[in-house]
């Protein structure tokens, strides 16, 4: 078998398609082109007031890409809740590799010294490609994702790729749209530029989130 190099995964993905494993023990990668696409439309994201409060008083630290590795690495462990994940060691060689050329980035959840939650994906244009997200605390992988929409409306982002929906992600607002209207979405937001904002003061989040986008991304 041929690994899949940085490049490759790149044009995958500017085409719609994306890699998945079928477990983590599995060398192999399959290339996914799902009919219904999973989308979180950022003009359109819904933050509770419940959790508005959790963002306002948590003492959970949130950090981009100073734990990369072992954000995906969290990622692909088993847990009760999802025993079995798709993330295998090409999926963590390349995303690694994609990190390293700032294309990549991680949104990361701490209390104290330790990882407790956090997510990671693909930056190309103004589409974000949500790969996956992990909470080993309650709240954690929400803040990550809240925190995660705000850097993206304040970088000029159009597009939050999902992939699939869960029950938890449509808790958020993510919606199915069919591959065709996906596409077109896609192109657009590839070729339009956009910033990822690293480093975002908690009082800036709220605001973020509080404010209506005014990219359209559906």
């Amino acid at each position: 078998m041929i690994p899949l190099t940085a490049d490759q995964l790149v044009r995958a993905y500017s085409m719609g398609v994306f890699p998945m494993a079928r477990h983590r023990e599995d060398a192999r990668l399959f290339w996914i082109d799902p009919e219904e696409r999973g989308i979180l439309p950022l003009d359109r994201f819904h933050l509770s007031h419940s959790m508005r409060k959790v963002l306002r008083h948590t003492d959970l630290v949130v950090r981009c890409d100073s734990a990369f590795e072992a954000v995906i690495a969290l990622c692909a462990e088993s847990a009760p809740d999802r025993p079995a994940t798709w993330i295998n060691d090409e999926i963590f060689r390349l995303f690694v590799e994609l990190h390293h050329y700032g294309l990549a980035h991680s949104v990361e959840v701490w209390r104290d010294a330790a990882l407790v939650g956090g997510l990671y994906g693909l930056s190309l244009g103004s589409a974000f490609f949500g790969e996956s997200m992990v909470s080993r605390e309650t709240n954690a992988s929400k803040i990550a994702l809240a925190h995660l929409v705000a850097r993206l409306r304040k970088g000029g982002y159009t597009l939050l790729d999902t992939q699939f929906v869960t029950e938890h992600l449509a808790r958020f607002g993510a919606v199915e749209i069919p591959r065709r209207d996906y596409l077109q979405l896609l192109a657009d937001a590839i070729g339009r530029k956009a910033v990822f904002y690293g480093d975002l003061p908690g009082a800036e989040v709220l605001a973020l989130l509080s404010s209506q986008s005014r990219t359209q991304t559906s």
